[in-house]
């Protein structure tokens, strides 16, 4: 089933980022109507300097639903 795989900058504790995990788990099951068992999540500290080449560049602009406006 599937894994949602998180990308941000560094700066997040451990505690926070499987809080975010276990969220980030949870609302998709639900909207999937899947059991989370079946849901996988990671997290990646990507530092700013790397952010274009690491993330923006592999993005696939046909896959963003939402884009940040920062």
């Amino acid at each position: 089933m599937p894994h949602i795989a998180i990308q941000m900058y560094p700066g997040r504790d451990q505690k926070t980022k499987e809080k975010i995990a276990k969220k980030m788990q949870a609302v998709l099951a639900e909207e999937m109507q899947a059991d989370k068992k079946y849901f996988s999540v990671s997290i990646q500290d990507v530092e700013a300097i790397d952010w274009d080449t690491k993330v923006d560049d592999k993005i696939d602009p046909e896959t963003l639903f939402i884009s940040a406006d920062f």
